[in-house]
């Protein structure tokens, strides 16, 4: 559903799209704070004896660091 706004805003900046897309798919792989974000936190939510809190306090420390991350490689990799 972004994909056609992080490509407007490519040809705006007049770069290349590729950055950008990859940018999109990545980020909509970004589930680890919630259960209800992918299917497999959904199957180990219940069995595991989970709780909700569980997954924000290990997810979002991972989500910030794969998404510092992914923007230093992105642009690492396509702007140098």
């Amino acid at each position: 559903m972004l994909f056609p706004i992080a490509l407007a805003t490519a040809q705006h900046l007049n770069v290349p799209v590729m950055p950008f897309a990859v940018t999109v798919a990545i980020a909509a792989s970004f589930a680890f704070a919630t259960p209800i974000g992918y299917q497999t936190n959904m199957m180990v939510y219940g069995p595991g004896g989970y709780r909700f809190t569980d997954f924000i306090r290990v997810g979002l420390p991972l989500q910030l660091v794969t998404g510092v991350l992914a923007v230093i490689l992105l642009y690492a990799v396509y702007f140098r």
